[in-house]
């Protein structure tokens, strides 16, 4: 099953590297986040991907010119500034009549595949999304006027679920995007929800997102004593 891989965006959040370099390329542990999510994915035998670039998509390209194990490697330059969604339709020859996997070129998680695959099948519909918890930042406070009710330290279980990529998508899908200028977020998956036809697999273990240079270096920190994303 073929595995697409957004990396074109700008980064712009984490200046401090992708002024120099596109985000997928950001190191942790020495190698690029982007090569953590393929050998994530390869972990459960999914080999076959398709990386959409775009800013600076030179630097992936040479990087990933080279062999990598059995992986097989598709390099497309979508448009550097193609929106996530064009980025996508701009793949749907490539993909054809075929059910496939899309995540994002900038986030690690444990969630298991199989089970996510398992899961899509069995509701038979065009997307499924994988739901996170946020990562908590700060202790939650629950206030009557000046009285403190309750107090919980950092935890993320009242802030609900959000989209943490790990998509699997049918062919259908691509029908509902319009073009370059188009957002995946946006009108595709609210069209493909107001359809009956985008379910959720809830994922309540490790999962975290690479947005600002604080991420990187917490994520280098759970490298260095376990990546949870290096085992199944």
């Amino acid at each position: 099953m073929k595995v697409i891989l957004l990396a074109g965006g700008f980064g712009t959040r984490l200046s401090e590297y992708t002024d120099t370099i596109p985000k997928p390329m950001v190191e942790i542990g020495g190698k690029p986040i982007l090569w953590h999510i393929m050998n994530f994915y390869a972990q459960y035998n999914h080999k076959n991907f398709i990386i959409a670039l775009g800013y600076k998509g030179e630097i992936i390209k040479k990087y990933f010119s080279k062999k990598f194990d059995d992986w097989k490697i598709d390099l497309i330059d979508t448009g550097e500034k193609t929106m996530t969604g064009g980025r996508v339709k701009r793949l749907q020859k490539i993909i054809g009549n075929e059910t496939c996997m899309l995540t994002y070129g900038d986030g690690l998680s444990n969630i298991n595949l199989d089970s996510l695959m398992k899961f899509h099948k069995n509701h038979g519909k065009l997307v499924t999304v994988s739901a996170v918890h946020p990562p908590a930042r700060f202790g939650a406070i629950k206030l009557d006027g000046d009285k403190v009710v309750t107090f919980r330290e950092k935890s993320h279980v009242d802030q609900g679920w959000i989209n943490g990529g790990f998509f699997i998508l049918e062919p259908g899908f691509f029908d509902l995007i319009d073009g370059d200028e188009t957002y995946l977020e946006r009108e595709p998956l609210e069209r493909a929800t107001k359809k009956g036809e985008l379910f959720a697999y809830k994922h309540t273990g490790f999962w975290k997102c690479m947005d600002m240079k604080r991420d990187k270096d917490e994520l280098e920190l759970i490298y260095k004593d376990k990546a949870p994303w290096l085992a199944k």
